[in-house]
């Protein structure tokens, strides 16, 4: 169980993090994290449970767009058009964090916890994309409606852990 995040995390979001971790372990693979909305949650998770957390190389909070761009190196011109929340940015978060970590695989996260008044997109619009160093980047866009920022957050750490799972097993 994740100690410094329980009883926060949900047990299903807890399994599916050991998970993640046990699959990363038994392929000798590393993980990498590129985060928005979910504040860095994701590698706080992955780096909470005693014996797996090796398999984590590093994470990103890039919560400003500026972030996304110095530390991502995500084309400034997506970030004007499409925006943040799109899934060329996610996809480029997820290509910039392999680019700039030693990891075998990159999951991005970046989306809306709460409406944007400035964009006019709903709450829980979240966008994830996943690369590896030996395949394509994958992309999946989830509307979990306007619930919350705690509930868009933990279902975003779910839906990401789903598909850094995925991509382990294959």
């Amino acid at each position: 169980m994740a100690e410094a995040l329980d009883p926060a995390i949900p047990k299903r979001v807890d399994d599916l993090a050991c998970e993640v971790l046990q699959l990363a372990c038994d392929r000798e693979l590393s993980l990498v994290t590129a985060e928005s909305c979910t504040g860095g949650l994701l590698a706080s998770l992955l780096t909470d449970l005693p014996g797996l957390s090796h398999a984590f190389e590093r994470g990103f909070v890039t919560y400003s767009n500026d972030a996304k761009h110095e530390l991502l190196g995500v084309d400034q011109a997506l970030l004007d058009s499409p925006g943040p929340v799109s899934e060329p940015v996610a996809r480029a978060m997820a290509e910039g964090a392999l680019a700039a970590s030693k990891g075998d695989v990159a999951l991005s996260i970046t989306g809306y916890a709460e409406p944007d008044r400035e964009s006019g997109l709903p709450g829980g619009l979240v966008h994830f994309a996943l690369a590896r160093r030996d395949g394509r980047t994958i992309h999946r866009e989830e509307r979990y409606g306007d619930v919350g920022r705690a509930e868009v957050r933990v279902k975003s750490l779910q839906t990401a852990l789903e598909m850094m799972a995925q991509a382990l097993r294959s």
